[in-house]
């Protein structure tokens, strides 16, 4: 399938681009620092399910507006205020929201869970601070590369919220239980170094080359790893997440060889490991 240009939809808070099977979502709000507002998760979503659609697109970034200083601070505090004033929380989505990841397993069917339902391969790029519903994008993530020097923090004890979006159930699965814990409880910030450390970013880079360090490790996976091995194996890291199961994973993983192996991307991959040279995968 040809890749497309900016989906039908206007964008007010994101920006798309895509060039060479990997599609960057920007969240742009940078009058704002790139807070986060229902109208963003509704073009972020919107832009997923475009990737998700369209199976030439075999990685997604997701980054914040350089112009914003940072990824994305959580939720923009005029819409707290907002909240207030109306009695409780309000996402601020419409009810025909996209959902991509939808389908898949009713444990997927929820607001940022659905990452999990994606074949698309996600990337974030944390270029700059990440607070809030910020970390949470973040974490919900396949790969995350996060900036040196970004701060990152749950922020929600510090507004009287619990832990937001299945962070409880996420961050232990992350980087373990003890760490979770502290992070959870006390909303401290971390820099990006640390999240190195701890196990949170796959990789850390200079700020400045944050995006570009990510765009290269999805290159990566477009040159050098089959379309249908990527999504099957995004598939099984989710479907194991969810449900303790040895027997089944082995049983899953059996019968996608099964049909993976009279596939011609295998005898192309079995070729080009032979002969020493790169793989030409087929066009889906």
């Amino acid at each position: 399938m040809p890749e497309r240009d900016v989906p039908p939809m206007e964008l007010k808070t994101t920006k798309w681009d895509l060039a060479h099977g990997v599609g960057t979502i920007t969240l742009s709000r940078p009058h704002r620092h790139n807070a986060w507002t229902g109208r963003m998760h509704t073009e972020m979503r919107h832009l997923l399910q475009t990737a998700e659609d369209d199976p030439s697109i075999r990685v997604v970034i997701i980054t914040g507006d350089p112009d914003g200083k940072t990824f994305c601070p959580g939720a923009d505090s005029q819409a707290l205020e907002t909240h207030v004033d109306r009695g409780g929380y309000d996402p601020g989505t419409p009810v025909d929201i996209a959902t991509p990841g939808y389908g898949v397993d009713p444990s997927f069917d929820a607001d940022f869970a659905y990452f999990l339902g994606f074949e698309t391969i996600t990337i974030a790029a944390v270029n700059g601070a990440a607070a809030g519903v910020g970390l949470v994008i973040a974490c919900w993530c396949d790969i995350r590369i996060i900036a040196e020097d970004a701060k990152l923090t749950t922020a929600h004890g510090k507004l009287n919220f619990p832990a937001e979006y299945g962070l409880s159930w996420l961050l232990p699965r992350l980087i373990g239980l003890s760490r979770a814990t502290d992070l959870l409880l006390t909303s401290r910030p971390i820099l990006g170094s640390e999240a190195g450390d701890i196990g949170l970013a796959n990789q850390t880079a200079p700020r400045d080359n944050v995006l570009t360090t990510a765009a290269a490790y999805a290159t990566t996976l477009v040159e050098t790893i089959s379309p249908h091995s990527l999504r099957a194996t995004k598939r099984q890291l989710a479907l194991d997440t969810t449900h303790n199961d040895a027997r089944r994973s082995i049983l899953d993983a059996q019968a996608r060889i099964d049909t993976m192996s009279t596939e011609a991307d295998y005898r192309e991959g079995t070729a080009a490991l032979v002969e020493k040279r790169a793989p030409r995968w087929a066009d889906r």
